[in-house]
């Protein structure tokens, strides 16, 4: 169940490209595509998060810290610094260097819970982002700016953090709160970005073409706000609690594979015959991680939860 969830995390995440592509093509600034995207899923998701709140506002006063630095850092400034990486750098690049942040939720599990990578996690690691920048066209040549690079980092820190808090503890905040106060978080900040000029807000209200088919630009803001947030949010949440933190950052490298399948499928970009073999590549990977994990002698931490507990939130309980 978890890594079907995390899958449906990945592919959902994925459409945000072709549905963004859509408003680009269209006039709109990243900012404003993201923006609009983050503030409608919250708002979206808050009758039903209220619903899951009554009696439980302690907890959410207890866990407001948590909420606020998955807002700040895996919502928002993954995507402030993933968009200024672009600015200097390929989008190639930019989003290999993102999505090194598997790598440092390694980092981060070895460093706080002694939790060293055996030969065969080191081994996926090194298969799975071969795979990646082959999924990325990155060997046609790369521009590596070092500011660039510094931006992309951040946007790395920003994913690590997401799945590290998403696999959360055995009593935290239902998945579905824990996504819903991220995405107001992060939306309150890049509104608030966008007000001060640091996240150029564009968005010509015009139609834009998607399937070869011109429709209104409220169709891909739907397909943002709906699916690329609300359900991939939630859904990775939960995947990661069942998963942990370590198994789920790779899983989420999909995501890469999924957004060049939409973006072939709605915007009739070119796919590769390497493409295809760096996806291999990229589940090969992953494969090997997953086994390292069946092979251990004992869960990764945090523990994940049973299936009913984490839909449910864990209301009674004795989670990138």
């Amino acid at each position: 169940m978890g890594l079907g969830l995390a899958l449906i995390s990945a592919a959902t995440f994925g459409t945000s490209g072709a549905f963004a592509g859509s408003l680009l093509e269209a006039g709109w600034t990243p900012g404003a595509a993201v923006t609009v995207r983050v503030v409608v899923a919250a708002l979206v998701l808050t009758p039903v998060a209220l619903v899951l709140l009554r009696g439980q506002l302690g907890r959410l006063r207890r866990d407001a810290g948590t909420v606020t630095v998955y807002g700040i850092a895996a919502v928002a400034g993954a995507q402030l610094c993933y968009f200024n990486a672009v600015q200097h750098l390929s989008v190639a690049v930019a989003l290999l260097l993102e999505y090194s942040g598997a790598l440092l939720v390694i980092g981060w599990l070895w460093l706080r819970h002694g939790q060293r990578p055996r030969a065969l996690t080191v081994a996926g690691a090194a298969v799975a982002v071969g795979g990646l920048a082959l999924v990325l066209d990155l060997f046609s040549g790369a521009d590596l700016d070092p500011i660039g690079v510094l931006w992309g980092l951040g946007a790395a820190v920003g994913l690590a953090t997401y799945f590290v808090l998403s696999a959360g503890k055995d009593d935290a905040l239902p998945p579905l709160v824990v996504a819903w106060g991220g995405l107001t978080v992060g939306g309150a900040v890049l509104a608030a970005a966008g007000a001060l000029g640091v996240l150029p807000l564009a968005a010509p209200r015009v139609d834009v073409v998607l399937l070869d088919r011109e429709v209104s630009w409220l169709v891909p803001v739907v397909g943002l706000s709906l699916v690329a947030a609300v359900v991939a949010y939630v859904t990775g949440v939960i995947g990661a609690r069942l998963l942990g933190a370590k198994i789920a950052s790779f899983v989420g490298l999909t995501e890469v594979l999924f957004a060049v399948l939409f973006a072939w499928l709605l915007l009739g970009q070119e796919l590769t015959v390497w493409q295809l073999v760096g996806g291999l590549f990229v589940l090969g990977g992953i494969g090997l991680v997953q086994l390292d994990e069946l092979r251990s002698p004992g869960p990764e931490i945090p523990v994940a939860v049973v299936p009913e507990t984490a839909v449910a939130g864990g209301a009674d309980r004795s989670r990138s």
